[in-house]
């Protein structure tokens, strides 16, 4: 006999019901997808795209939550979230090989069609590189012909990092943090700072007696281990699909990518490894 769910009890009848689909709005989602060419191969352009912008809605959900977490110190709450936002990056890491099956002739066939559109345009990219401290004002350009974007990216710069949360933290909790350090310019990029490592390094020499410290300081380098995968598959994927054509935003393609690589977001923490 074939089995029927509504006789244990499943509900069958959504027409006054709130359904799953009307839960996810999975209608706009599984609509928002306009090829602007007949190419087989752009329905998976255009998904892995939108399905890595989810990621980083997500990913900016939990920096936000994070950063007030610390700023109140509730570290115990924030680390949770910053392992979250780990596996969140492990997440787009995978999407690049779904996307690495598209080869060079694919592609071509719709690249004209995305016009000068670029992934280094992403706003919810630029606003999780300035949330955890890479603040490039040069890269709002992209945005000023949106004033509502531009707002949200301005009121991020306005903000302590989550870099600069930690390092405020580590003050409270009797570390030494400069000064110059604690009342920086927030919208200005961010200088390795050598007393900053010797903080770190007087954390990493006694964990146990610096344990919350200790853990913030792991909880970041694991989030920017992630980063900096996504960056490379970045680059790699990049490379195997146009090789060294410029990017249809306008940027040197590969060399640009490339540069993007040696930023890095917590550099004391990298330093620190060393000093050891």
């Amino acid at each position: 006999m074939t089995y029927d769910p509504s006789r244990d009890g499943a509900e069958m009848d959504f027409r006054r019901r709130m359904s799953y689909g009307d839960y996810l709005a999975t209608d706009q989602i599984l609509t928002a997808q306009h090829p602007l060419s007949t190419a087989h191969d752009e329905m998976l352009f255009i998904i892995q795209h939108q399905t890595s912008e989810l990621w980083m809605k997500l990913a900016l959900y939990e920096l936000d939550a994070a950063r007030r977490a610390i700023a109140a110190d509730r570290t115990a709450e924030a680390t949770k979230m910053l392992a979250r936002i780990s596996r969140i990056f492990e997440q787009l890491n995978s999407a690049w090989d779904v996307l690495r099956t598209m080869t060079p002739s694919e592609y071509t066939r719709f690249r004209d069609a995305l016009g000068q559109s670029s992934g280094f345009q992403s706003w919810q990219y630029r606003l999780i590189e300035f949330a955890v401290g890479n603040r490039n004002l040069a890269m709002l350009k992209p945005h000023e012909h949106r004033p509502d974007l531009l707002a949200l990216l301005e009121a991020e710069l306005a903000r302590p990092s989550l870099y600069d949360e930690v390092l405020r933290r580590l003050a409270r909790l009797g570390l030494p943090v400069p000064d110059a350090v604690l009342t920086r310019d927030l919208r200005a990029p961010w200088v390795e700072d050598a007393a900053v490592t010797a903080t770190w390094e007087t954390v990493y020499r006694d964990p146990a007696a610096h344990w919350e410290a200790y853990e913030l300081a792991e909880k970041l380098v694991d989030f920017e281990d992630y980063f900096r995968r996504w960056r490379f598959n970045h680059v790699t994927t990049v490379e195997r699909v146009i090789g060294f054509k410029r990017g249809t935003g306008g940027t040197a393609g590969i060399s640009y990518l490339r540069r993007m690589l040696e930023v890095e977001l917590f550099p004391e923490l990298w330093r620190v490894r060393t000093v050891l």
